[in-house]
C-alpha cells in the first residue's frame, strides 16, 4: 500500500449552493480513509529538517502499527503584492514541487516499511497540518525545526504549531 498519492479528500469540497456554516460542515464531514485513522502526520517540503522529521515519523508509525500521512503545503501569495488592492486576497501559486516530492517518495526504499499517503494543501502551514491531523484523527504531528533568521523574526512553524495544536507535536531538530 506504499506510494499512494491521494488528492484532497472529496468530503472537503463544498457544494456551491450549500450554506457556509462551519459547525454544520464539521458535523457532516465523513472520516477519511480508515487505514490512516490515528496515523502520524508529518510536514514535508524536501528540506533537510523535514527529511529528519520524516525519518522520525516513519519510526513512530512503524512502532505504533499505523499509517503515515505526509503533508506538503503549497505556496500561497497575497495578491496585494501584485495588484495593489486593499483587502488581502490569496492566490494559489502552482507548485509542481508536490509532484516531484511524490515521485521521490515513491522511489524511496525506507517508506516501504509503512503504509503512507501524500496530501497536498495550500495555505498556512500550521493551520493545514492541524486540519489534516484533525481529519485523520492523528495521534501526533511531526515537523522539523526552522533554522535561520526568518524563523527567529517571524516565529517558526514548529513553535506556532506547538502552541495551537490540539494533538501532540513532535519537533525534530
Amino acid at each position: 500500500m506504499a506510494g499512494h498519492e491521494i488528492p484532497e479528500p472529496a468530503d472537503r469540497r463544498q457544494v456551491a449552493d450549500s450554506p457556509v456554516d462551519p459547525l454544520a460542515a464539521a458535523q457532516t464531514r465523513h472520516s477519511c480513509d480508515p487505514a490512516f485513522q490515528h496515523g502520524v502526520v508529518v510536514g514535508f517540503d524536501g528540506s533537510t529538517s523535514s527529511e529528519r522529521a520524516l525519518a522520525y515519523a516513519i519510526g513512530m508509525a512503524r512502532r505504533s502499527g499505523s499509517g503515515l500521512i505526509i503533508v506538503h503545503v503549497a505556496n500561497r501569495l497575497p495578491t496585494t503584492v501584485w495588484a495593489g488592492c486593499e483587502p488581502p486576497v490569496f492566490v494559489d501559486v502552482p507548485d509542481h514541487r508536490t509532484e516531484v516530492l511524490g515521485l521521490e517518495l515513491a522511489c524511496a526504499d525506507y517508506l516501504s516499511e509503512v503504509p503512507w499517503i501524500l496530501v497536498e494543501r495550500g495555505g498556512d502551514i500550521c493551520h493545514e497540518l492541524e486540519e489534516v491531523g484533525r481529519e485523520y484523527s492523528a495521534d501526533a504531528i511531526v515537523v522539523g525545526s526552522t533554522h535561520g533568521i526568518v524563523g527567529r523574526i517571524f516565529g517558526s512553524v514548529a513553535g506556532r504549531l506547538a502552541r495551537r495544536a490540539q494533538r501532540p507535536v513532535v519537533v525534530i531538530p
